[in-house]
């Protein structure tokens, strides 16, 4: 049988996958010496890691081609749920945050607020949750930028230490969710493999603690 295949989101999620995999006693040279490769094996070929953008990570994972991934909690809300969410690893850890320029009076009014975002699907599900009317603007680069040139009232975005906000005069209103990085899994492959899986995810569960 072919080895089990986890999507990796390339960046820091990668970085603390592999430092996870090397406490289980996985040798993870290939990956840590991968040049151009995209596609590598792991411990004596136990299982293959391929290295994707976050949300690419959910697409291989639904369409089958990848058994499991690790991405992060935010992408899983942006981009929707057709795979089983198995477990929180515990690393990169930050969290969505609805920010302002400061000493603004955000809730304050009757009008509806323009937020610029990254996440459209995360703050519309936010503030409907809120019964709020909200115009939503996708923003591509650095969101900051929206509420200091007057695109929008406020932002939802990532924070982690808070420092980009500071920099630039905006404060968190409140804080909308907590994110980590999660394994996912294919439906399909969680029945197939299941003894597979359930295996690796032990041995991560027992490090985490």
């Amino acid at each position: 049988m072919k080895p089990l295949r986890i999507a990796l989101t390339k960046g820091r999620l990668e970085k603390s996958t592999v430092e996870l995999f090397e406490e289980l006693g996985y040798n993870c040279d290939e990956v840590r010496n991968k040049g151009r490769r995209l596609i590598m094996n792991v411990g004596d070929g136990e299982f293959e890691v391929v290295l994707a953008k976050a949300a690419d990570v959910i697409t291989y994972v639904e369409h089958g081609v990848c058994d499991l991934g690790v991405v992060g909690k935010d992408t899983i809300l942006e981009n929707g749920t057709s795979f089983y969410e198995l477990l929180d690893l515990g690393f990169g850890r930050c969290r969505f945050a609805l920010a302002c320029k400061k000493e603004t009076d955000f809730y304050h009014g009757y009008g509806a607020k323009t937020i610029a975002t990254k996440y459209p699907n995360v703050t519309r599900n936010f503030f409907e949750g809120k019964n709020m009317d909200v115009r939503v603007i996708k923003i591509e680069g650095s969101v900051e930028l929206a509420p200091l040139v007057g695109l929008s009232d406020g932002i939802v975005d990532i924070v982690e230490t808070g420092s980009t906000l500071r920099a630039n005069n905006l404060e968190v209103i409140e804080y909308v969710t907590d994110i980590s990085a999660r394994l996912i899994a294919n439906t399909a492959s969680l029945k197939l493999r299941k003894n597979e899986i359930e295996n690796l995810v032990s041995k991560m569960e027992a490090k985490i603690g």
